[in-house]
């Protein structure tokens, strides 16, 4: 090598290696995105809530749901009750379809679910206003290393089921309808106008070739007069 020659790598570029602590965060990011595609999920419905008249029987619905199935998967429900948790009933489920064995420690309740499609709702008879409040419907799966979850579900007992006031939105239905009609209105009135000026503009343009050919004929007809008139003879 010549002293004070700059030598350069003229070959490929070497691989750069990402930082450890990034590749660790790319691993984690998948391997949490996978766990969270597989975890349980219990739901009680869009609405989780329910309004009931006192004396009446409702059902309080829940369903499970997990990616890779379910295995021995333990759920229960539980009444908040004033904070404290009382346990409503509890079973396990050995795999999807089978009718599970439910034991029951409230009055009035059953199980209604069945296991069909996932479905582990239960069912109140003749509720009170004591039965109204949160229930918790939770779940664990051990198929997925005890991963568990849970919903709840708001029963709200009353006297009367409240009447709705449609007023405002039948007035508001009301004046929407009635600014539709006129805009409908206007647009027809205005398209009927302006049919009738194309009419009558159609009509004047008529009537100016109609007389335009009038005056040519008059002009043409008293020039050949004038023109056939005979000049008279010089005696």
């Amino acid at each position: 090598m010549v002293a004070g020659m700059d030598v350069r790598w003229i070959g490929p570029e070497p691989m750069r290696r990402c930082p450890p602590h990034k590749a660790c965060r790319l691993i984690f990011s998948l391997l949490f995105g996978v766990w969270s595609a597989q975890a349980l999920e219990m739901s009680v419905g869009k609405i989780p809530y329910l309004e009931a008249v006192n004396g009446s029987t409702v059902v309080l619905p829940c369903t499970y749901f997990s990616c890779i199935g379910i295995q021995n998967l333990y759920f229960n429900w539980q009444f908040n009750d004033n904070g404290t948790m009382q346990k409503v009933c509890e079973s396990v489920i050995p795999s999807e379809g089978v009718v599970p064995k439910v034991s029951i420690f409230r009055d009035r309740v059953e199980f209604v679910g069945k296991n069909h499609e996932n479905n582990i709702s239960i069912l109140l008879w003749n509720i009170t206003f004591e039965d109204g409040g949160l229930y918790t419907c939770f779940g664990r799966n051990p198929k997925e290393k005890d991963k568990n979850h849970s919903a709840i579900f708001h029963l709200i007992v009353v006297d009367e089921l409240r009447v709705v006031d449609n007023s405002l939105t039948i007035m508001i239905a009301s004046a929407v309808g009635g600014a539709i009609a006129l805009l409908m209105g206007f647009m027809l009135l205005k398209n009927f106008t302006l049919f009738v000026l194309s009419k009558m503009e159609e009509k004047n343009k008529e009537c100016l070739v109609s007389s335009s050919g009038i005056d040519n004929t008059e002009n043409g007809l008293s020039g050949s007069k004038a023109e056939s008139k005979a000049t008279p003879k010089k005696k």
